[in-house]
């Protein structure tokens, strides 16, 4: 079974996803310039290092953990954290935690604990603001199952926003992962939720209203 190593989609701190948009931004620029059109490349120039600055994939480490520990799945701002009774991402009571990423986080996604990918779901939807209630199950999305070695199901589901046009998930079904590994990244802005075991140890951060690292900041542990 393929283990996904957790620098295998970054190139010197940028996700390799977000290279052809750079490139693509370098050979306008130099042309533009090159050309005599100064204003215009200037503009071109800002706008390539804004990609470059939005596509950055900083190393990440929770540190010493237990195989139970449970991470944040991505950078941004918990805006829902409770316990739900029915979802079509989880058998039964679950604890949801929902992650709001401006376009100013960074947006690669990561593995919130060990274990193996045992399912990957993807539904085309809509394009609604991410940070609506009804987006969790009427945007476009793609549900990441996983299993942890102590026999625990975690759900990770990446979710298009309104400006959010993209969403690249590394794994597939059968892969092995480590905590805090890369497993995904939504491009322009979106929203990641989280439904966790419902009797999970719960850490204060994990609450609405508290902002968040992906694969460093630390949400609770299994029980």
């Amino acid at each position: 079974m393929k283990k996904i190593k957790n620098t295998e989609h970054t190139f010197v701190g940028i996700a390799k996803i977000g290279l052809p948009f750079i490139l693509i931004g370098i050979f306008f620029t130099a042309a533009l310039l090159f050309i005599g059109e100064f204003a215009i490349g200037f503009i071109s120039l800002f706008l390539t290092l804004f990609l470059c600055w939005f596509f950055r994939d900083p190393e990440r480490c929770a540190g010493i953990v237990s195989e139970d520990t449970i991470v944040s799945p991505a950078d941004g701002k918990i805006i829902f954290a409770d316990f739900v009774e029915t979802t079509n991402f989880y058998n039964g009571r679950c604890f949801k935690i929902s992650i709001f990423m401006s376009i100013f986080n960074v947006h690669v996604n990561r593995a919130v604990c060990a274990g193996k990918i045992t399912k990957i779901e993807y539904n085309q939807g809509k394009f609604l603001k991410a940070n609506l209630d009804k987006a969790s199950l009427e945007n476009e999305y793609n549900a990441v199952y996983l299993k942890t070695e102590s026999g625990r199901d975690v759900c990770m589901v990446q979710i298009a926003g309104l400006i959010a046009r993209r969403i690249v998930c590394y794994v597939k079904q059968g892969f092995n992962i480590d905590t805090s590994a890369r497993f995904g990244m939504i491009c322009f802005g979106s929203r990641v939720d989280l439904y966790l075991p419902a009797d999970m140890q719960i850490t204060g951060i994990a609450s609405r209203g508290y902002n968040v690292s992906a694969g460093k900041t630390i949400l609770g542990k299994l029980k």
